[in-house]
């Protein structure tokens, strides 16, 4: 399995929060939520390394926009995301408590 870096793993966690997205938009939600500009080839270079593992789907949607979702493998990879953060908060909160 391919190590996600950080604006990768960010990339898949905005665009599940959308649903479906194109690549402007994606990145327009990228940017408003990392609040710093984000130049269009690292949208897509990224966008390629995640498809390629199969952690975001790719498909057409009128002919000349592309259309992306999270697959199940990559929802699979989110959701171990937010348990490992959960553990490692619960964790830190029983050391402090």
């Amino acid at each position: 399995m391919h190590e996600l870096t950080g604006f990768q793993r960010d990339l898949l966690f905005v665009l599940s929060g959308m649903g479906t997205s194109n690549g402007q938009q994606l990145k327009r939600e990228l940017q408003r939520k990392l609040d710093e500009p984000i130049l269009p080839g690292r949208i897509y270079d990224n966008l390629g390394v995640v498809i390629q593992e199969g952690y975001v789907l790719k498909s057409e949607r009128d002919g000349r926009t592309n259309e992306y979702r999270v697959s199940p493998r990559g929802k699979r990879v989110i959701q171990r995301r937010l348990e490992w953060e959960r553990r490692q908060v619960d964790s830190e909160l029983v050391l402090e408590g």
